[in-house]
């Protein structure tokens, strides 16, 4: 316990714990000082990243780009909707998330029949034995965890969908007259299948937006998918280690914010988002043409602040407009509405965003 305070300065909380009890639970190999500067928590979260990649590789057959989004949602206190076809492990990549990160686990199916209530949790009637009187208790629903898996989340009807809204953004619940906090940390990942749309209810633009990241989950390569075959047809046991807690991810989440970012980074993510709505005088004249609604504000926030936390977990305490371009597409592709012309041409929000960003950087080298 002293060491762990030495560390990380707050004591472990056990109950996160996602490893099974019959196994034995190793320390956690991060070694990020809270009385130490922030370089070095930088260089040990960066260490912490690597570690994370290792275990989650022992179960994960590549998707690094994958891995890599979604940690750098969660160090920034945001949220991820996940893209692809089934039987790419998105589930397994969530449940092995929330072991190495020692996170509590929740999973819930959405299906059309799920009501608000079966989330968010009820009032029940309880009576007392003794006296005979009756009181009402609050049942918590599987919102009440670290890291939730809303699976299909766009097989369920609004007015559940909807129930999520306050959660992700405020991380609470209310139900009847009472509001209930929920744990901290706190994440949801949501899993979408883009190839079924009959029976389902898309996901409206006001909730898109409340995920920090649009991840699409792609097909694995030939050498990757026969890993996958061996690794999955085995009997061979895996054993994860744990690398970080609850009580450390909230330390690192303000060590993200504290991250410096130049002026010349900050105008390169405010003329990106700016640049995809139409009429701005950033917008390029061909935008008009495939695009019907660009980002909003948000969405220059979420670039910043994933620059930064990719910037850490590359060791890096500064982020480059590099930064800002690798997280582009899983920030914006989500929160851009293209034409009936573009999609009839077949062109997709991921090709807007790199013409955007080619664009933008040839400028900039000219201008400099």
């Amino acid at each position: 316990m002293s060491e762990f305070m030495g560390r990380f300065g707050q004591p472990e909380r056990s109950e996160t714990s996602a490893l099974p009890s019959s196994q034995p639970v190793p320390p956690p190999p991060a070694a990020v000082h809270v009385t130490g500067s922030d370089v070095t928590a930088v260089e040990d979260l960066a260490k912490s990243y690597r570690a994370i990649c290792d275990q989650l590789a022992k179960v994960i057959v590549g998707q690094q780009d994958v891995v890599e989004q979604v940690i750098t949602a969660m160090f920034c206190r945001g949220h991820t909707l996940l893209v692809g076809v089934p039987g790419l492990a998105k589930t397994m990549l969530v449940k092995t998330i929330s072991e190495v990160l020692s996170l509590q686990f929740k999973r819930v199916q959405f299906t059309p029949d799920l009501m608000p209530s079966d989330i968010t949790g009820t009032d029940v009637l309880e009576e007392d034995k003794t006296t005979g009187k009756r009181a009402f208790r609050f049942v918590r629903g599987p919102l009440f965890t670290n890291l939730l898996l809303a699976d299909e989340i766009n097989r369920t009807p609004p007015k559940t969908q909807a129930a999520l809204l306050e959660a992700m953004q405020e991380h609470r619940v209310t139900a009847g007259e009472h509001t209930y906090d929920l744990p901290l940390p706190f994440f949801v990942l949501a899993t979408q299948n883009p190839i079924e749309q009959e029976g389902t209810y898309p996901l409206p633009e006001a909730q898109l937006d409340r995920f920090m990241f649009m991840t699409v989950v792609r097909y694995p390569t030939a050498v990757e998918e026969l890993q996958i075959m061996k690794q999955s047809s085995s009997l061979q046991p895996v054993t994860l280690n744990r690398v970080l807690d609850g009580a450390t991810i909230e330390y690192l989440q303000d060590v993200v914010r504290r991250v410096p970012a130049a002026d010349h980074v900050y105008e390169f993510a405010r003329s990106l988002v700016r640049a995809t709505r139409p009429g701005e005088a950033e917008a390029p004249p061909w935008l008009a043409d495939l695009v019907q609604w660009g980002a909003g504000p948000r969405a220059s926030i979420y670039l910043i602040l994933a620059g930064k936390a990719r910037a850490i977990l590359h060791g890096r305490m500064h982020v480059t407009t590099q930064d800002i371009a690798a997280v582009a597409k899983p920030v914006l592709r989500h929160r851009i509405t293209t034409t009936f012309s573009a999609e009839a041409s077949g062109i997709s929000t991921d090709k807007i965003i790199d013409r955007l960003l080619s664009e933008l950087s040839r400028a900039n080298q000219q201008a400099a």
